[in-house]
């Protein structure tokens, strides 16, 4: 008798584990990046995070309209709205949850940041509330990849606001970079920035399923790359820098 209530007590142990664990909150990630395309940059991982079942929403602080890439088009607002719906089908392909678009002004953040109404002002109060509501954040590094200021600035806002967050309010907060030793070994990517491995304490593995969802979404970026380049660099990218894992830098 007292061994038939022992297992029914742990029977029960057990169904309320389970319960507990069903019952969950999918983590929720927050990706802040400054451009359409810049997701790319860490695209396995966004494709890994959201296939395992996370809730990933991914921002891009402005619509990139200044950048015209490998387009015909003319900086301002075709481009702008092209460059959104190419955003919209790169997050799609990554199985990410949503996309945001604050609707900067490109190349323009780090414009007197410091004043009131500044580009740097508003970005803050855009990304705010939803890093409030994240458990992860990815973001540029203070590198920001190549030196670009507006990515820069992302990563600089991005940091202060979590930083000045409670300790049991605080979500992580990461920074997507590149190995010392493994820059893919093309001239545009000569003057990149690179991190010690021995402060590339976070990884992000992903399958052939997440980096063909990478592929997919370089896909969508057709006013930015051509169509070689769109077809390579996900996976010069993993040969050489990711190699079956996004490196990260934590925040903190």
């Amino acid at each position: 008798m007292i061994r038939m209530m022992g297992m029914i007590a742990l029977a029960a142990l057990a169904t309320a584990t389970a319960g507990a664990q069903d019952d969950a909150a999918p983590q929720r990630v927050l990706v802040v990046v400054a451009h359409p395309d810049d997701e790319l940059f860490m695209a396995p991982a966004i494709a890994a995070l959201a296939r395992e079942g996370a809730q990933v929403r991914v921002i891009h602080a402005t619509q990139g309209d200044a950048g015209p890439g490998v387009s015909n088009l003319p900086p301002g607002e075709k481009l702008a709205q092209v460059r959104a719906m190419e955003a919209f089908c790169s997050v799609d392909a990554l199985g990410a949850r949503t996309s945001v678009n604050l609707k900067l002004g490109d190349g323009k953040l780090g414009i007197a940041a410091h004043h009131p109404g500044s580009q740097a002002q508003l970005l803050g109060e855009g990304i705010a509330p939803y890093l409030m509501r994240s458990d992860l954040v990815l973001t540029w590094g203070p590198d920001g990849g190549y030196g670009h200021a507006d990515h820069r600035m992302v990563s600089v806002l991005t940091t202060q606001i979590v930083q000045a967050m409670s300790e049991e309010n605080r979500p992580r907060l990461l920074y997507v970079a590149i190995p010392t030793g493994s820059l893919p070994p093309v001239p545009e990517m000569a003057r990149w920035a690179t991190t010690d491995p021995a402060l590339l304490t976070e990884t992000i593995a992903y399958t052939p399923a997440d980096l063909a969802a990478a592929k997919a979404a370089a896909q969508c970026h057709v006013t930015q790359f051509d169509a070689a380049s769109r077809e390579g660099m996900m996976g010069l990218f993993d040969a050489t820098m990711w190699r079956g894992r996004v490196h990260f830098r934590p925040a903190f």
